[in-house]
């Protein structure tokens, strides 16, 4: 048990009333700081106090560090006081310096609060009144005003406005917060062309004919066989001329120069052969492929010869030295295609692994790869004209345009596999398929406007209706096509074909577009 004496109990007592003394002048202080006032003698207090309050502690929060009242603010209290020319801006005066600030603090009485303090709480309180009724303002004129729908007027000079604070250049919006809306797709409206008909069969082949070739002055073709030969034939008659024998396995390209009495063919031979057409003889072989030749194709101003085979690379020839100019790598299958033009890419190859190549001829690498295909490339196809190129596969057609491969269009609905695309000037494109199948189209639409099949002549299979090698003669109103049946057959425009009478059946759908 422990006894207290009468020293103690006092002792104690007054230590009670010097920590009571202590803890109500810090509350004071506590509440002068945070709230601007002392301490509240009742516990109840009005809705218009406790928003003050909160607004006073937001209003400290947000601006003691820059010490001066926001600018819409000001602005109106220039407006309230009659537009006064001056308006010097008002600081608010709470902690003037640390040093100060200190002082203040510890000079704080038993009331709890300092000179200092109170005259920062009533800055406070009428700063905030002014800000409440600022904003009261401004709502009760946000609920008066009605909406304004935007206009072409308001939209013309916000737009205006923007060009001037950026130095009269439009900038445009930030990245993610672009609204671009797509443009309405309008289908290209296709030209009418007449209907092509059958004008001439040509036999003599004794084997598939798998390449053509007419010669720059459009009087007479070449055409390369299974037989392994070559026939030249009259292109006005369709009588043979001339039978060429020196390959030992299907002739599959050729080629006619326009600047040498040259024809050259190439085979699953392995050879490459240039025949002069004034002996008939051939004067050069260009040796280095190591499978079958499939392709071959002249470049229109060198004296250069491209060819592609079964052993997955184009080679480049100089015609005149037989050397070996450059190794195109790169295919993983077969060269099906090659073709060659005066500008970059000067030359364009497709492939079995589905692949079209456009190269860099001086530099002997590629310049692109395009991969939209999904099955064998075939069938390459240059426009005399225009700076572009089609390509041909079992699945789809496609328009490409130069320099850089970018895709146009699909021609779309040929369901076989297209071993021959050829154009001419007037914009008509035609593909040959293995089943005999034929289509012909509009260049700028990819409209097929005739849907028609070869016959094949009597006593052959109906299997050997299959078309594998076409072109047009130069001046594109004659297509020549060899076919799986041994003959060589001539199509032509139909002569009496009207608008009137054969109009163009052109429904676009959406799912078409043209890039």
């Amino acid at each position: 048990m422990f006894s207290t004496s009468p020293s103690n109990g006092k002792t104690f007592n007054s230590n009670v009333e010097l920590l009571e003394s202590t803890v109500s002048a810090t509350v004071g202080i506590t509440h002068s700081l945070f709230r601007g006032s002392s301490v509240p003698t009742n516990g109840s207090e009005d809705i218009s106090k406790s928003q003050r309050l909160k607004l006073a502690t937001k209003y400290r929060a947000e601006y003691l560090s820059s010490r001066e009242l926001p600018r819409g603010v000001e602005q109106r209290e220039a407006k309230e006081d009659g537009g006064q020319s001056n308006q010097k801006q008002k600081h608010i005066t709470l902690a003037a310096a640390s040093g100060s600030s200190t002082k203040s603090l510890t000079a704080v009485g038993e009331n709890g609060s300092s000179l200092y303090l109170q005259r920062a709480a009533s800055s406070v309180n009428e700063e905030v009144q002014r800000v409440v009724d600022s904003l009261s303002g401004r709502q009760q004129k946000a609920r008066s005003k009605k909406p304004k729908a935007p206009t072409r007027e308001l939209v013309a000079a916000a737009a205006e406005k923007s060009s001037r604070m950026n130095g009269g250049q439009l900038q445009p919006p930030p990245s993610g917060q672009q609204v671009v809306r797509k443009r309405n797709y309008e289908p290209v409206k296709p030209e009418w062309h007449a209907p092509w008909k059958l004008m001439r069969v040509i036999s003599g082949h004794i084997g598939w004919v798998r390449s053509l070739a007419v010669e720059p002055g459009n009087k007479w073709f070449a055409s390369g066989s299974v037989d392994r030969t070559i026939k030249i034939w009259d292109l006005a008659s369709g009588t043979l001329k001339l039978t060429l024998t020196g390959h030992i396995s299907p002739v599959r390209g050729l080629a006619v120069s326009s600047r040498h009495p040259y024809l050259f063919s190439c085979g699953e031979d392995k050879q490459v052969k240039c025949w002069d057409l004034e002996t008939n003889k051939v004067v050069r072989q260009y040796h280095g492929h190591l499978s079958g030749v499939y392709a071959l194709s002249l470049h229109p101003v060198l004296d250069l010869l491209v060819t592609g085979g079964r052993d997955s690379v184009a080679r480049v020839w100089d015609i005149r030295t037989k050397q070996q100019v450059h190794v195109l790598m790169g295919h993983k299958s077969t060269v099906s295609a090659v073709e060659c033009q005066e500008a970059d890419p000067q030359v364009i190859t497709g492939s079995m692994d589905s692949t079209v190549r456009l190269w860099d001829l001086a530099a002997g690498k590629t310049m692109s790869t395009l991969t939209h295909h999904k099955k064998s490339v075939r069938a390459l196809a240059l426009h005399p004209t225009e700076f572009g190129f089609a390509s041909a596969s079992s699945d789809s057609i496609k328009q490409w345009r130069c320099p850089r491969g970018d895709f146009v269009q699909n021609f779309e609905g040929h369901a076989a596999i297209v071993n021959s695309l050829s154009v001419n000037s007037d914009g008509v494109m035609v593909s040959g398929g293995d089943d005999g199948s034929m289509r012909f189209w509009d260049w700028k639409s990819g409209h097929c406007f005739q849907d028609t099949a070869t016959v094949a002549q009597p006593g052959s299979l109906d299997s050997e209706n299959g078309i594998f090698c076409s072109t047009f003669d130069r001046t594109g109103f004659r297509l020549v096509t060899g076919e799986a049946d041994k003959t060589i057959k001539i199509w032509k425009e139909d002569e009496e074909a009207t608008e009137e009478s054969h109009p163009i059946d052109f429904r676009p759908s959406l799912s078409r577009r043209r890039f």
